[in-house]
C-alpha cells in the first residue's frame, strides 16, 4: 500500500494526548505493574501510532454509532485510543487494517522495544509484532509481555498466583522473624476512641498520589478485615504489622571532644495532609551521644514548632549535641572508608482490618530500649544467615560494581560502589531468600510434572516479581509524606543518587510495596494482555536486525534519546537479581557480569574518551540502525520514530541519521504523554514527537538539493502551515515549537545531500537552527527580529 497513510494526514492529537496522560495513573491490568522500564511509551499513544501507520488516510469505517450514523475515521481513532477500549471499536480497527493488507496481517517491528508498549499494541490491533532489544532485562520483560500471556492464557494467570503464594509462604517461614509485630499496647489499641486522638494515629484519609511512576503503583493499601469463623476461638489481641522502617544515615562527629553520632537526615516529614501534619522532631538524647527522634503532630505545619525540612542541606549536617558541621567532603570520605552508619528513626505500622498508619519512634518508648527486637534487627546474626544461605545454595549477595558515573547523579562517591551495599542486611537476606525459593519453586514445578517450557514461563514472572520487590527495598528509596503508600521506589528518577534518609519496606507484609501485592496484580495483567497471537521477540542490536529484507509494513520505534537515559547502567540494578533468580533457565542471557554496554546506542561521554567521541559513536549506531530499518521495510512501508530531546545535538543526530539511511520525513505529530508537574518534566519536553518517514524514492537516492532554491522555500511554507494548524489544534508553548520544527525537517530529508550556494554541504544542526528561527518568526511576527530577551518576554 503506497497511498498516504492516516498518520501522514491527520491524527486527533489532543484527544490522544489527554488519554496518554490519564493512562499514567492506571494500575490494574497495565504492563507497568509487571516491571519498571524507563520512558515506556503510553499504550494509547503506541496504539495510535500503529493504527495510523497501517491504515490509509481515506479508510471508511463501517461501524455505526448510537444514532445509526457511520463513524468518521477521526471519531473511531479517538474511541480506539482510550484505556477502556470497546470491543466493537477494536474489531472495526482490526477490520480496517486487514482491509488495507489483504495478503495477511501486516508485520510491525520495534527495533528498540524496551518495555514492549509498541509491539503489544501491534498485537492488539491484529498485526504480526516483532520486538528487538539488546538489553537482557528488557528482553525478559518482553517475553512476559508479548509471548507468554498470549501463548498460555488464563492457565498461566492462575499458576503464577499459585506459585507466587507458594514462594511467599516459604519466605515468611524463613525470615518472618525479622519483621516482628509491634506490641499493641504502644498505641493503646484496646481503646479505639483514645487511639484516634493519639498523636501516633493516621486515619488514612484521602491523600495525594505519588507522581513518580504513578502507573507503577497498585491501588491504595487496605488490609483485609478480620472475619472470625462461626464457633472459632476469639482472636488474640491485635498487633501492629510493620510496613516500613524509617532510617537516617549517620557519621561520627568530627569534633574530638564530642564524637557523637550525627544523623544525616534531610527531612523528617511522616505525613502532610490539610489539618493533619506528622513529623519527627530531632533533639539531643538525654543520656546517650546521639540524636533522639520524637513523633509530633499538629493541625498546621507551624504548629509543630520546628521545620521538618530544615536538617541536612546538600550533604552537610550539624551535630545536635555540639553544633559542629559534618561537611559533604567529610561524609564522602567516611563513606568511601565504609564508616557510614544508619540509625532507626521510626517504624510505620498498620492494624490488620483497619485503615490508617501508626508512627512510632523507639525514643518515645525509652522503657523498651533501642535494642528490643521490635525495633532493631541483629545485623551480625543476619550476616551469618546470609553466609549460611550462600554456603547452602551458592546464591551470593550481588557484589557486582555500580557504574561510577551516570546521568542524574551517583551514590558511588559515598562508597556505595557495589550493588549489595544498596541494601540493609535484612533487605539482602530477604531478597536472597526470595531468590532461593523462586529457584525451589521451579524445581517443584518440574517435579510435579509441569511442562518445562511452561514452568519456565511461570518462573519468569516470579523472577520479575523479585525485581519489583527489590525496587521498593533498597536504601535509595525515599519516604513520601504525601502518598498513602509512603515508599517511593528506588528509581523515582532515572538515576541512582545518594539518599540521606530512607524507608525500609516490609516485603512480606500485605502492603502495596510487598511481594503479595505484586503477585495479586499479575493474574489481572496476564488476562488483560492475552491476545490470540504472540509476538516474535529477539535479543540483539538494532544495528543488526535478524530479519530478511523488505519484510515489514511498518517500523515503529522509540530509540534512545542521545544521552538522556543510560538504560544498561540503570537496568544493572535489576540484572543482578534476575541473574540470581533466572540464570538457570536463561543461561544465554545472563552469562556476563552485567548488561552489555559496548553496543548500546547512547551518547554516554563517561564510556568514551570525550564528549565528541561519545557523540560520534551514537551517530554511527543510529545511522546503522536506521539503515537496517530501511532494509527490512517494504518500499511502501512507514517508519515512525518517537523522539523527545531538548538539545539541538540530539535532534540533529536523529535527523541526519534518518536522512543518511535513506528516509525522508513526511510529517511530525506532538503527543503530550506526561502528567502535569511530573518529576521528569524537568528533563524532558511534555511532548514526544512522532516523526513519520518513508523510504526515499530510488530516483532521489543520490539527489542534491539546493538550500536556497529548493529547501528553504519549502521549509518556510511548511512551517507557516503547521504553526497555523497546531495553534488551531490547541498546541502551544514548547510543544508547538518542537512540533513545527519537526514538520520543517521534511524538505531537508528529501535529499541525500543539501548544498549551500558555495557548494558546501548544509549540516543537520545548521538546518535545525534555520528551522527554529523560521518557527520563531512564524509565531512572533515582527517581534522575531528583536533580541532574544525581548522575544522571550
Amino acid at each position: 500500500m503506497t497511498k498516504p497513510r492516516l498518520i501522514e494526514h491527520y491524527i486527533p492529537i489532543k484527544a490522544i494526548s489527554a488519554e496518554a496522560k490519564r493512562e499514567k495513573s492506571i494500575r490494574h491490568g497495565h504492563i507497568s505493574t509487571l516491571h519498571l522500564w524507563w520512558a515506556r511509551r503510553p499504550l494509547v499513544a503506541s496504539r495510535a501510532a500503529v493504527f495510523a501507520a497501517l491504515v490509509p488516510a481515506d479508510a471508511q469505517p463501517q461501524l455505526l454509532d448510537a444514532d445509526g450514523q457511520p463513524y468518521s475515521l477521526n471519531k473511531l481513532m479517538i474511541e480506539l485510543c482510550k484505556w477502556e477500549l470497546d470491543e466493537a471499536i477494536l474489531a472495526e480497527a482490526r477490520r480496517l487494517i486487514a482491509e488495507a493488507h489483504p495478503d495477511g496481517p501486516p508485520n510491525v517491528l520495534d527495533m528498540f522495544a524496551g518495555g514492549g508498549s509498541i509491539p503489544l499494541e501491534a498485537l492488539r490491533l491484529g498485526a504480526r509484532a516483532y520486538a528487538l532489544d539488546l538489553n537482557p532485562v528488557a528482553h525478559i520483560i518482553e517475553l512476559a509481555t508479548l509471548v507468554y500471556p498470549q501463548q498460555y492464557g488464563a492457565r498461566l494467570a492462575q499458576d503464577v498466583r499459585h506459585w507466587g503464594e507458594w514462594v511467599l509462604e516459604r519466605v515468611r517461614a524463613e525470615v518472618g522473624d525479622l519483621y516482628p509485630p509491634l506490641p499493641a499496647h504502644l498505641v493503646g489499641l484496646g481503646a479505639p476512641a483514645a487511639l484516634r486522638q493519639s498523636a501516633l494515629w493516621d486515619d488514612g484519609g484521602d491523600e495525594a498520589q505519588d507522581d513518580e511512576e504513578p502507573n507503577d503503583e497498585d491501588e491504595e493499601f487496605s488490609p483485609e478485615p478480620y472475619r472470625p469463623k462461626l464457633g472459632a476461638e476469639p482472636p488474640a489481641a491485635p498487633q501492629l504489622q510493620p510496613i516500613a522502617y524509617l532510617w537516617t544515615r549517620t557519621v561520627r562527629c568530627s569534633n574530638p571532644a564530642c564524637g557523637a553520632i550525627v544523623p544525616l537526615v534531610r527531612q523528617t516529614w511522616l505525613k502532610k495532609k490539610a489539618g493533619d501534619y506528622v513529623a519527627l522532631e530531632v533533639l539531643p538524647h538525654p543520656t546517650e551521644p546521639r540524636a533522639a527522634f520524637h513523633v509530633r503532630r499538629a493541625a498546621t505545619p507551624q504548629g509543630l514548632g520546628f521545620d521538618p525540612a530544615g536538617y541536612s542541606k546538600r550533604g552537610n549536617s550539624q551535630c545536635v549535641l555540639c553544633g559542629s558541621t559534618a561537611t559533604n567532603a567529610t561524609i564522602k570520605a567516611e563513606g568511601r572508608a565504609g564508616r557510614l552508619g544508619a540509625q532507626l528513626m521510626a517504624v510505620v505500622g498498620v492494624l490488620p482490618g483497619q485503615r490508617g498508619k501508626h508512627y512510632l519512634s523507639p525514643d518515645d518508648f525509652p522503657h523498651l530500649g533501642q535494642h528490643q527486637v521490635c525495633w532493631l534487627p541483629d545485623d551480625a546474626a543476619i550476616r551469618a544467615r546470609i553466609a549460611a544461605l550462600t554456603a547452602q545454595t551458592g546464591i551470593t549477595p550481588p557484589d557486582e560494581p555500580l557504574p561510577e558515573k551516570l546521568t542524574g547523579g551517583m551514590c558511588t562517591i559515598y562508597g556505595l560502589d557495589q550493588f549489595y551495599k544498596l541494601f540493609t542486611p535484612r533487605q539482602l537476606l530477604t531478597l536472597l531468600t526470595f531468590v532461593k525459593e523462586v529457584r525451589q519453586a521451579h524445581a517443584a514445578m518440574l517435579a510435579s510434572g509441569l511442562d518445562a517450557d511452561y514452568a519456565k514461563a511461570v518462573t519468569t514472572y516470579l523472577g520479575l516479581t523479585i525485581n519489583r520487590v527489590s525496587n521498593y527495598n533498597s536504601t535509595l528509596c525515599v519516604w513520601n509524606s504525601n502518598n498513602d503508600r509512603g515508599v517511593v521506589h528506588t528509581f523515582g528518577r532515572q538515576a541512582l543518587p545518594m539518599t540521606w534518609d530512607f524507608p525500609e519496606s516490609n516485603p512480606i507484609a500485605d502492603s502495596g510495596t510487598g511481594w503479595s501485592s505484586a503477585i495479586k496484580a499479575l493474574p489481572n495483567l496476564i488476562s488483560a494482555i492475552s491476545f490470540a497471537n504472540r509476538a516474535n521477540v529477539y535479543r540483539g542490536s538494532a544495528t543488526r536486525v535478524p530479519l530478511e529484507d523488505a519484510k515489514m509494513e511498518a517500523v515503529i520505534t522509540d530509540p534512545p534519546y542521545y544521552d538522556n537515559i543510560s538504560y544498561a547502567d540503570l537496568s544493572d540494578y535489576f540484572y543482578v537479581w534476575l541473574k540470581r533468580s533466572l540464570s538457570h533457565i536463561y543461561c544465554e542471557h545472563f552469562g556476563i557480569e552485567l548488561t552489555p554496554k559496548r553496543n548500546e546506542a547512547i551518547a554516554a561521554s563517561y564510556r568514551h574518551e570525550d564528549e565528541q567521541a561519545a557523540r560520534t559513536f551514537y551517530e554511527d549506531a543510529m545511522r546503522q540502525a536506521f539503515r537496517e530499518a530501511n532494509r527490512v521495510l517494504k518500499d511502501g512501508g512507514m517508519m515512525v520514530t518517537v523522539y523527545a530531546h531538548k538539545t539541538t545535538a540530539g535532534w540533529s543526530t536523529l535527523v541526519d541519521s534518518m536522512r543518511q539511511a535513506g528516509f525522508q520525513i513526511t510529517e511530525a505529530w506532538p503527543l503530550d504523554t506526561e502528567l502535569t508537574g511530573h518529576l521528569k518534566q524537568s528533563a524532558f519536553l511534555a511532548s514526544s514527537l512522532f516523526l513519520v518517514a518513508r523510504k526515499r524514492p530510488a530516483e532521489a537516492a543520490a539527489a542534491i538539493g539546493d538550500y536556497v532554491q529548493d529547501v528553504l522555500p519549502a521549509m518556510q511554507r511548511i512551517v507557516a502551515e503547521r504553526v497555523r494548524f497546531f495553534l488551531e489544534m490547541g498546541i502551544s508553548g514548547a510543544d508547538l515549537n518542537i512540533a513545527a520544527v519537526g514538520a520543517g525537517l521534511a524538505p531537508y530529508t528529501r535529499y541525500e545531500r543539501v548544498e549551500l550556494p558555495n557548494g558546501d554541504p548544509l549540516s543537520a544542526s545548521t538546518y535545525l537552527d534555520a528551522v527554529q528561527r523560521e518557527v520563531a518568526r512564524a509565531l512572533l511576527g515582527e517581534s522575531a527580529r528583536t533580541d532574544p530577551k525581548t522575544q522571550y518576554a
